[in-house]
């Protein structure tokens, strides 16, 4: 027979995640979202205003970030997929306790899927639109995963080493 005790371990360790998939969920919604709206309303290369630092500009992209890899489709979604299947096998070893953690790791795998599903839908090429000056122009998904790194790596520079024990002997 379960006790209050044990029942609230199970809802704790159930939910301990639940941030993380309600943000990769958002980021893959609102990735796909504005992908869609580009496509259906734009012409490829047209930018809306024609003109200016901040622009809608639709592109597509054949490689990874900025450009890179250009035409290894089959390479980075294959990437995509090891990374997003070896992510969720490990999610129960990461530790969820923090909550900057877990939106970082929420930025980061909606923004990886996202891409993905672009990928396999179109080809090997995602939509771009986001155009800002003489930055390559981007789309949701890159920001989140920029964004999450960003959020991960203070987490693990500044955060995590704080909570460590110290190993050093006095």
């Amino acid at each position: 027979m379960l006790n209050s005790n044990t029942m609230g371990k199970s809802n704790r360790k159930a939910t301990r995640g639940l941030l993380l998939i309600v943000i990769a969920l958002a980021v893959i919604g609102l990735d796909q979202l504005t992908k869609y709206l580009v496509r259906a309303h734009m012409e490829l290369g047209e930018s809306i205003p024609n003109t200016g630092i901040i622009r809608l500009t639709y592109i597509t992209n054949t490689g990874g970030a900025f450009g890179i890899l250009a035409n290894q489709a089959f390479l980075l979604a294959l990437v995509a997929v090891i990374g997003i299947a070896v992510f969720l096998v490990y999610l129960r070893y990461i530790p969820l306790q923090n909550t900057l953690l877990k939106i970082g790791l929420g930025l980061g795998l909606g923004g990886a899927i996202g891409n993905l599903i672009d990928r396999l839908r179109f080809e090997g090429k995602v939509t771009d639109f986001i155009d800002i000056g003489a930055w390559p122009v981007f789309n949701v998904a890159d920001m989140s995963i920029v964004v999450g790194t960003i959020i991960i790596a203070y987490y693990l520079l500044f955060v995590a080493q704080k909570k460590a024990p110290d190993k050093r002997q006095t």
